[in-house]
């Protein structure tokens, strides 16, 4: 006797054991399964549609909500994420920048490609390197900065800005803004050629920049939108992985001559504040990652 199964002879001589399952057994396992798919299709709904719902907000820029999320290359390959906006005029956004400490990046010409390549092998500064193009609105980008992070340019924090009236304030223009670091130089992971390398952790470097800015005085106004979304592993243009909370930062710039106090800040929906404190607790592991 063979319990729980039957042993069955086939034509060739194999032997195949016939598993018996009880016809209560069989009912507890078709509910199971059926409790299983319940469960996975609530999940995909959560994550992939009532979540995302959710969270999605644009009440202090209602404009936003139709504006791109991503930057891409010339080879039209989504780049960098957008995460970044500053509302005023280029004198606002140039005085702010540059009395916050960020350097304007030099355009990329013969002489500048050699003297940032000098500046990798050798190990030597250069604080006005050039920063590849990335598109939006059908243009490169309209200004770009940069802070050095180390003796050499392959390592740096770095901003591009695309000037937007259509999704800026009362006719002053957002500069809408993608600003990540620099961790390395290499080749592109998607193209093969030589380009920078970005550290995974994007939001530390919105963050940092608007700290940047409200410590000096620059900003009358404090705010988040919808941006890409909440992102566990996205893949820029070069193909280097980066995490986000999915927030674009949007700021009010203070005018030339009328820095001062702390910028008003406006809250976020009850909503996207759990999001944010939920996030608290997934960044760190992300951020333990190694990077490929």
């Amino acid at each position: 006797m063979h319990a729980p199964g039957d042993l069955k002879q086939t034509h060739s001589g194999q032997v195949i054991l016939k598993l018996a399952i009880s016809p209560k057994r069989r009912r507890l396992l078709d509910r199971g399964l059926r409790a299983l798919g319940v469960v996975f299709l609530a999940w995909i709904l959560a994550a992939y549609v009532v979540l995302p719902i959710l969270w999605e907000h644009h009440e202090h820029q209602p404009a936003l909500q139709d504006a791109p999320k991503w930057s891409t290359t010339a080879q039209g390959i989504p780049g960098d994420p957008l995460n970044l906006g500053l509302i005023g005029s280029e004198a606002d956004l140039v005085a702010a920048m540059l009395g916050s400490g960020w350097d304007p990046a030099d355009p990329i010409t013969l002489g500048t490609s050699f003297r940032l390549a000098r500046s990798v092998l050798r190990k030597k500064p250069y604080h006005d390197a050039p920063v590849s193009n990335l598109f939006l609105f059908g243009r490169k980008q309209d200004f770009a900065f940069e802070k050095p992070a180390g003796v050499s340019a392959s390592r740096r924090h770095h901003v591009r800005f695309w000037r937007s009236v259509e999704f800026g304030r009362d006719g002053v223009p957002l500069w809408c803004g993608a600003v990540t670091f620099d961790r390395s130089a290499g080749l592109s992971h998607t193209t093969g050629q030589i380009t920078h390398h970005i550290g995974p952790d994007i939001d530390a470097e919105r963050d940092a920049l608007i700290a940047g800015l409200r410590d000096d005085g620059r900003l009358a106004q404090v705010f988040e939108v919808t941006g890409v979304g909440s992102t566990l592993i996205g893949r820029n243009g070069g193909g280097d992985r980066y995490f986000t909370d999915g927030e674009m930062a949007v700021a009010v710039l203070a005018p030339v001559g009328r820095r001062g106090g702390s910028p008003d800040r406006l809250a976020n929906p009850a909503t996207v504040r759990i999001k944010k404190q939920l996030w608290s607790t997934i960044r760190p592991l992300l951020r333990s990652l190694p990077d490929p």
